[in-house]
């Protein structure tokens, strides 16, 4: 995403443009860029997801280049469906404009464009008669304002769909193309056709209902159609720098470690609360119905790296193989004299998850167990190490740590004031299987209290790096589960209330710097950007559906 936020930056010579949790921020400021084909979905092959990006980064520089956003806003209709269509149409006149001295940017948006149509028809969205209906103005007016003929196969599809439309729209369409140099002129010619099939599209919902996602793919795939969700952005995790950290260059302190614990959480709980958590995780498993052989099977693609494996012999090019040479005498026409050597994709990657175990988490503990479960089982299945780690402390308000402070004489800025408690959950070294009872340890709610992150991100990292195997991971991933910023009373009290925070910024760039691990952020309803590079916001209010699982695949994907 760096390098897609980079050559926004270039190519609409406009500073500032980053991405924040996979939305484009021009400094703090939301950039939304709501039509659909922007936005690739996260089924997409690792190999194809780098020229996805590079399309849809090519799309937003030049919409952030052409289209004066507070214009469009002001000209916006209020329907859903009119908008989805006018905001198609802006995309594409801005597409349109791409410089004749760069055709490979009208090449990267020409694909951008063809692999969301091909998405689009894999969803089965077509199947339905406002599906249908989108995608054919999608393609038409594409088609009219870009002046690139759709592929043959493509127009037959929607031929009878265009044929109905017909002079309804004709009128609408003419004018496009020698609109799109000015946008308040191209606006006032496309907002006419974005209210005439908005007017179809809600004639068609009123008849039949909301087109129906039951389907799998139909969940994965982004229509965007619901767009006023797409104004509703998570709520971003506090941040503060602490004057207790600045004042001491920064030098992170801790009053006492006497009383912090690492601790396996199966000998933590009593083996029959265990087996009843995890029959209550099964339970829950089965009713998400979370296709765990396919999540298995995209993590080995994605986590996997070419292998020698061997030589593929008998081949007409390729590396000359001695051992066949004599085929030449004896058969003076025979070819299949060459071999070339045969790779296979093998899993060369660990990953931690690491579980913000504070209070807040409680109500959160079995859909973020359900998760955790999933991807431990699927990561198994890959032939990829994984562990499960929290944490959490011992006591609220600073505990036995706060007490020996008192009679201290309570020095001023002592550090951390509490007792912190690393739990595990699953190792490294153990299978899915013999994990399984403790990742139920999930559901325990006396285990949740307080939070200091910072210490054990570090801690996480830590393991990570000496659970690697001999010859290294390729990829070694921590995923950090948590619903806000790092909390614990006694240590805000005593030193100043942000001095967690800060702490848990700097450890995380400074891990990042060392480029050891890739440290993604999972907020649980919360855009934990001010702290971690790449982040996604998990919607749990349904529970751990496929769409959250898709999420994180997507999330994982990224730094690919």
């Amino acid at each position: 995403m760096d390098l897609c936020a980079a050559s926004i930056r270039a190519l609409s010579a406009t500073g500032g443009l980053h991405f924040r949790g996979g939305i484009l921020h021009r400094g703090e400021d939301r950039l939304p860029m709501p039509a659909p084909h922007l936005h690739p979905g996260p089924q997409a092959p690792a190999a194809l997801v780098l020229p996805a990006f590079r399309g849809a980064a090519d799309g937003m520089a030049l919409r952030v280049l052409h289209s004066d956003a507070r214009q469009h806003a002001d000209r916006c209709p209020d329907s859903a469906s009119a908008r989805l269509v006018f905001e198609m149409l802006e995309q594409f006149r801005v597409e349109s404009l791409a410089p004749e001295s760069m055709p490979g940017l009208s090449s990267n948006l020409a694909r951008r464009f063809l692999d969301w149509s091909n998405d689009f028809e894999a969803s089965g969205m077509v199947e339905t008669q406002l599906g249908m209906l989108l995608f054919t103005v999608a393609q038409v007016c594409r088609e009219r304002i870009c002046g690139t003929p759709m592929p043959a196969a493509r127009a037959d599809l929607v031929e009878s769909t265009r044929f109905h439309l017909g002079r309804q729209v004709s009128v609408h369409l003419a004018p496009l193309r020698r609109a799109r140099f000015s946008q308040p002129e191209f606006a006032r010619a496309a907002l006419p056709l974005a209210e005439h099939i908005g007017a179809l599209c809600r004639g068609m919902e009123e008849a039949q209902g909301r087109p129906a996602r039951t389907r799998a793919r139909r969940n994965d795939f982004r229509l965007l159609f619901d767009q006023e969700d797409q104004d509703q952005a998570p709520p971003v995790a506090g941040f503060g720098r602490s004057r207790a950290l600045d004042a001491s260059d920064g030098q992170y302190r801790v009053f006492t470690r006497a009383f912090d614990r690492q601790q396996d959480v199966q000998g933590l709980v009593r083996p029959d609360l265990l087996r009843r958590y995890r029959h209550r995780l099964d339970a829950a498993l089965a009713q998400q119905r979370i296709n765990v052989p396919r999540l298995g099977r995209a993590l080995r693609a994605l986590l996997s790296d070419p292998v020698a494996d061997g030589w593929e012999t008998d081949l007409e090019e390729g590396r000359i193989d001695g051992s066949r040479l004599a085929r030449l005498v004896t058969a003076g026409g025979e070819r299949r004299v060459f071999r070339a050597e045969r790779t296979e994709p093998r899993p060369h990657a660990a990953v931690t998850f690491l579980i913000d175990c504070s209070g807040s988490m409680k109500g959160h503990s079995e859909s973020v167990a359900v998760l955790v479960d999933a991807y431990a089982r699927a990561l198994d299945m890959a032939g990829v190490r994984s562990e499960v780690l929290g944490f959490t402390t011992a006591a609220w308000n600073g505990g036995r740590a706060a007490r020996q402070w008192s009679r201290s004489g309570r020095p001023a800025n002592p550090g951390r004031l509490n007792e912190t408690r690393h739990l595990v959950f699953k190792d490294a070294d153990s299978s899915w299987r013999q994990g399984r009872h403790g990742i139920a340890g999930l559901l325990k709610q006396d285990l949740y209290r307080e939070g200091v992150d910072g210490e054990a991100v570090d801690w996480a990292c830590a393991r990570l790096a000496s659970g690697a195997p001999p010859d290294g991971a390729s990829r070694s991933l921590l995923l950090v589960i948590s619903d806000g910023s790092p909390m614990d009373a006694a240590t805000a009290r005593a030193n100043d209330g942000n001095y967690l925070e800060h702490h848990l910024r700097d450890v995380v760039a400074r891990q990042q710097g060392a480029g050891k691990a890739e440290i993604l952020g999972l907020g649980v309803g919360l855009d934990l950007s001010p702290y971690y590079r790449r982040v996604a916001a998990l919607d749990l209010t349904h529970g751990t559906t496929t769409a959250v699982v898709a999420d994180v695949l997507a999330l994982m994907a990224r730094g690919r």
